[in-house]
């Protein structure tokens, strides 16, 4: 694999992830909040919802890292269809990392989503819900998109370990049978080439009389 390629790969991924990330901390920090405020026709009261940017923004996070989850596994066949990795302890970081990066993954895509509907509706459908006596309006829990952003970014650094232990597991036999090659060809150097020569020669010309 190619080291433009390469470069290209965990800018990508890095990029997007961040992208990410930061979407999770804007959707943390612009959760619908709500308050109570009475309905100016009757004595009710109703819970007054400010806008719903935590769910764009969390939705918005759930497609960056899930294209960026799917673009690093395209690159790299998802372990399982590509090429055979050489043994050894690259293919065990690369085995591990990916699992790892699929978990954090799932957890930050789980978050994202159950955030993002969680607030919409709190921001569509309560704030036209009258109801008498209300003392407290709900409100998405504080945290849910704190910890997909944390998610993310974990899943990021094993997104990373994954595709550099995979790289040098992947060129690792291609290295392997090249230094073979060329402990054969070195073994058959010019001396060797030299004695079958001399050999050859003195069965030609036959015994000495």
């Amino acid at each position: 694999m190619g080291i433009s390629k390469s470069i290209a790969v965990v800018a990508a991924v890095t990029f997007l992830h961040v992208f990410a990330f930061l979407l999770a901390i804007g959707a943390e920090s612009r959760r619908s909040t709500g308050k109570v405020v009475p309905d100016e026709y009757d004595e009710r009261t109703y819970c007054l919802y400010d806008s719903d940017a935590s769910t764009v923004y969390g939705v918005s996070a759930f497609f960056t890292i899930l294209v960026s989850q799917l673009f690093i596994s395209g690159v790299t066949r998802c372990l399982c269809f590509g090429r055979v990795l050489s043994a050894g302890g690259a293919r065990t970081c690369a085995i591990t990392s990916f699992v790892l990066a699929w978990i954090t993954f799932l957890i930050a895509e789980a978050c994202l989503i159950a955030g993002s509907v969680r607030n919409a509706y709190h921001t569509k459908y309560l704030g036209d819900y009258t109801k008498h006596d209300l003392k407290s309006c709900a409100a998405l829990r504080k945290g849910v998109f704190a910890a997909a952003a944390a998610m993310t970014f974990l899943s990021l650094v094993f997104d990373l370990a994954y595709y550099w232990s995979y790289t040098r597991a992947d060129t690792g036999g291609w290295v392997k049978h090249h230094n073979e090659v060329g402990v054969g060809m070195t073994d058959y150097g010019p001396d060797v080439r030299s004695r079958e020569y001399n050999d050859n020669k003195g069965q030609v010309g036959g015994p000495p009389v």
